[in-house]
């Protein structure tokens, strides 16, 4: 994998552990994407970048995981 593809796969990894966040899904789930997108990044010398972004996502996502769910979405 190129460093550009390895960039589109961890960019991939986090929205969708993003997107899963919004949707509600299990915080393992979410927590795999995260994961996966920080170990894409090790094994591509990504690691310095992404690591903050990754440790941002799962610091929320720890906070989140002992509060309640999200929010409904504002009504249209």
């Amino acid at each position: 994998m190129e460093t550009d593809e390895a960039r589109q796969r961890i960019h991939d990894l986090l929205v969708t552990g993003d997107n899963r966040l919004k949707q509600g899904v299990a915080a393992a789930k979410i927590r795999q994407s995260y994961e996966q997108a920080l170990a894409v990044a090790r094994e591509h010398g990504l690691e310095d970048s992404i690591r903050p972004l990754v440790e941002i996502r799962l610091a929320d996502l720890e906070r989140l995981a002992g509060g309640s769910p999200p929010p409904d979405p504002p009504a249209a």
